[in-house]
């Protein structure tokens, strides 16, 4: 990639080119977040068959997949070229070079609803790889060897589309929900090394004499816990095993989650909205857990996962490095406040309405949706002038 060579030229102090081009969150944020709003109506639409994507994708494995690979990842994608600034003090893309990857992700969403398969699988499955490949890049120049095993994921993230574009376009008989599970599996495992960095520091920062101090140890065998309960789970190995490592990695993570001290950071909601996503994670490992021991269908724990943790902890950094990046303080405001409450409603409904009330399946779903949607949309008014201005400090970024 011709353009990869940038980021070895020294970064400027002065603010210079468009805003929204100046640092990687700007523009992934603002699409991931008109994503959220528009997917979720234009899966209700597919869901009650009003609806059909021209690329003719099975309209489950469209919703996940465009969930996943477009939403979720435009979040990650954006978060890593910005903290990977910070990380390895090299300069991340921005000006044409941002705007390349941005426009190749948005016409990938696109041509997932308008265009032939043909089309849509060439543009989605070069988006990743060329991410990671750019990343890799950043943190090897950079000796930043920490984070290579981020590097490795998001190339892992790649690896599982083309899995699930080899399933899903018949080009071999491969089932597509299994490259799925593996990204949500994927995102998990990223969630887990990310949290663990971001969510105790934030919290200790903010709360004199608090004691929340990561304990090296611990953290080792939480990561063992999750790698291998989830390798267990998507290699399909003895139901039993499964469940008691799923099992075992949900009270670890609840341990986790409890020494960071959750209780203090109620009067904060820029902090509780981290800590409660951050819950649905040993819940997706419990529901999980069940359905390996007893049976039954694995969609409330993938829920659980996905709406719960995965929605809630991208919402959350959203809106805090977006804060912190614009110049502005970290503290959340009544519009935040709402976004983040209508995620965990948006969760609870769709974790909690199949289990409990099944007649009440696609009203659960319907609300939930609507929720998720709307939460989206709170972001948007909010941060759209932020993610398009220059900085209130005068810095660039």
């Amino acid at each position: 990639m011709k353009s990869l060579p940038l980021l070895g030229q020294a970064p400027s102090l002065e603010p210079h080119g468009v805003p929204l081009l100046r640092l990687g969150f700007r523009p992934f944020y603002l699409l991931a977040a008109l994503a959220g709003a528009l997917l979720m109506p234009l899966w209700w639409a597919v869901f009650t068959g009003r609806l059909a994507p021209a690329s003719g994708l099975e309209p489950v494995s469209w919703h996940a997949h465009e969930m996943l690979f477009g939403m979720v990842a435009a979040v990650v994608v954006g978060f890593l070229f910005t903290a990977g600034k910070t990380w390895t003090g090299l300069p991340t893309p921005r000006g044409g070079q941002l705007a390349f990857f941005a426009l190749l992700w948005l016409a990938a969403r696109i041509a997932a609803i308008v265009a032939p398969y043909d089309v849509f699988f060439t543009l989605d499955v070069a988006f990743l790889p060329l991410v990671a490949a750019l990343f890799a890049d950043l943190v090897v120049r950079a000796r930043n060897f920490r984070n290579l095993g981020v590097a490795a994921v998001l190339g892992l993230l790649g690896a599982a589309n083309h899995w699930f574009h080899l399933g899903a376009g018949h080009a071999l008989p491969l089932d597509p929900a299994r490259p799925l599970h593996a990204a949500v599996a994927l995102f998990v495992v990223l969630e887990t090394v990310i949290a663990g960095r971001v969510i105790p520091f934030f919290t200790r920062n903010v709360t004199p004499g608090l004691q929340n101090t990561v304990s090296a140890s611990r953290e080792r065998v939480v990561m063992v816990a999750t790698l291998s309960s989830l390798t267990a789970w998507l290699l399909q190995l003895n139901p039993f095993l499964t469940a008691t490592l799923l099992a075992v990695a949900a009270v670890l993570h609840a341990w986790r989650l409890h020494s960071w001290r959750p209780a203090v950071t109620l009067g904060r909601p820029i902090l509780w909205s981290l800590h409660l996503a951050y819950a649905w994670l040993p819940v997706g490992f419990a529901l999980l857990a069940v359905q390996q021991a007893v049976g039954g269908s694995a969609s409330p724990a993938l829920h659980a996962f996905t709406v719960g943790a995965t929605g809630g902890l991208v919402l959350a950094m959203m809106t805090r490095t977006a804060r912190g990046h614009t110049g502005r303080p970290l503290i959340a405001g009544p519009m935040e406040t709402l976004a983040y409450a209508l995620i965990a409603i948006a969760a609870v409904l769709r974790v909690g309405v199949p289990l409990l009330v099944p007649s009440l399946y696609a009203c659960g779903i319907g609300l939930a949706g609507a929720c998720f949607a709307l939460a989206c949309c709170v972001y948007l008014v909010a941060y759209t002038p932020m993610l398009c201005m220059p900085r209130v400090d005068g810095q660039d970024g």
